[in-house]
């Protein structure tokens, strides 16, 4: 419930200034997700890729106590492989959105700080954020 003697627009821009703030520590937890998931696709892809191109056809090791060439061991690879593949895909599409969000907040935090100049209310706490910027 909102108080008696707050204005509904004093509420509004207190209301807007949290959802943004929601948005910032959204985009922080976003982007440190898609990096692990990234960096863990990328070396999960480049593992199994050294398993199954590497190992067997550059190194001409195609026998070891597993042989490294049987069909069900290859399928399984490559199936992993593609997993790999399509996890840094993910991850890559959360970072580029995480960044296209941070870039709006950027965007929202400029123009409450011009209308807070244009209005005169500087000395409130429009512009500002708990979240440190990028």
């Amino acid at each position: 419930m909102m108080p008696e003697d707050k204005d509904p627009g004093v509420s509004m821009i207190e209301l807007q200034e949290e959802f943004i703030r929601h948005m910032e520590r959204g985009g922080k937890k976003i982007r440190m997700l898609a990096l692990v998931a990234t960096v863990t696709g990328a070396y999960f892809a480049v593992s199994y890729f050294v398993q199954l191109v590497v190992v067997p056809y550059g190194l001409g090791v195609t026998s070891q106590t597993v042989d490294l060439v049987a069909p069900g061991l290859v399928a399984v690879g490559i199936l992993s492989l593609a997993v790999s593949i399509l996890w840094c895909y993910a991850g890559a599409r959360n970072l580029l959105f995480e960044r296209r969000l941070a870039e709006r907040i950027r965007e929202v935090r400029k123009l409450q700080s011009e209308t807070a100049k244009k209005y005169g209310l500087g000395g409130q706490r429009q512009g500002t954020s708990s979240v440190p910027p990028d």
